[in-house]
């Protein structure tokens, strides 16, 4: 009878032992597929990443775009400075135009006379809702071409373009009245001294066929059916298609169209 009893005790024990080990197993077999929390997930209190404030203010409902009237100044000059033969630059102060007051109606503009410059006071008028008129600096530049003799120029000669040499600069730092375009120059004849390296002016050059002042002249009137000529006196230098005044040998001022180096056509 106790041998029995025993031998029951021990396949118990065994039996329980076995149930054990498995129970282990599964749980530790359930730890090693289970996936950890996502790092990205929120903590109690947690209101996510901080926004830095930022630093720029908000537009001035009282002030004007200052990238609108910037553009606009740009545009303005650039329809200026179409008529050089060069590539423009532009640059306009941002602060100032950071200040204008707000307008609906602006309207950009130089100075009357004024002509462009590296750095000149473009205007800025407003017409509405209120009228008021600013100034705002720009800097210009113009890149392009103009040309300088490579050998002394005497008064009489006839330009041609082996005797220039091109320089590439700024052309609103040129000397004033430098003739910027070839067909100013070419075939031209040089009214004075032009020395070499030096930018050559328009007024230093005549057209070929120009009448100059105090020459004589023939004077020619057509009318239905006649031809009337006669002689005078240049009052003003001109190039053909020019309109010059011209003193007859009667005393008379008339006004003509020169034809040609020697010819002015009156009315009859």
């Amino acid at each position: 009878m106790e041998t029995m009893l025993r031998a029951r005790f021990l396949l118990r024990c065994l039996l329980l032992s076995a149930a054990c080990l498995t129970a282990s197993a599964n749980a530790m077999s359930q730890g090693s597929t289970a996936s950890p929390p996502p790092l990205s997930a929120a903590t109690p209190g947690d209101t996510g990443p901080a926004i830095a404030p930022s630093n720029t203010p908000p537009p001035d409902p009282s002030k004007q775009d200052p990238d609108q009237v910037a553009a606009l100044i740009e545009a303005f000059l650039q329809e200026q400075a179409s008529s050089y033969p060069g590539t423009s630059e532009i640059t306009v102060d941002a602060d100032r135009v950071s200040k204008l007051s707000r307008c609906d109606q602006l309207q950009i503009f130089l100075s009357s006379g004024q002509r462009l410059r590296p750095r000149m006071n473009v205007g800025v008028r407003c017409s509405g809702p209120s009228s008021w008129t600013s100034y705002v600096q720009a800097d210009l530049s113009i890149h392009g071409y103009y040309y300088t003799s490579n050998r002394p120029i005497q008064a009489g000669e006839t330009l041609s373009l082996d005797d220039l040499a091109p320089r590439k600069g700024d052309l609103l730092r040129v000397a004033p009245g430098a003739a910027l375009d070839l067909a100013q120059i070419i075939d031209r004849v040089a009214t004075q001294r032009i020395p070499i390296g030096v930018p050559i002016r328009a007024s230093a050059l005549r057209h070929p066929e120009a009448i100059q002042r105090g020459q004589m002249v023939r004077t020619i009137a057509r009318g239905a059916g006649f031809v009337a000529t006669g002689e005078g006196r240049a009052l003003q230098n001109g190039a053909p298609g020019n309109q010059i005044q011209v003193r007859t040998d009667s005393g008379q001022v008339v006004t003509g169209t020169v034809l040609d180096a020697a010819t002015v056509q009156v009315l009859p």
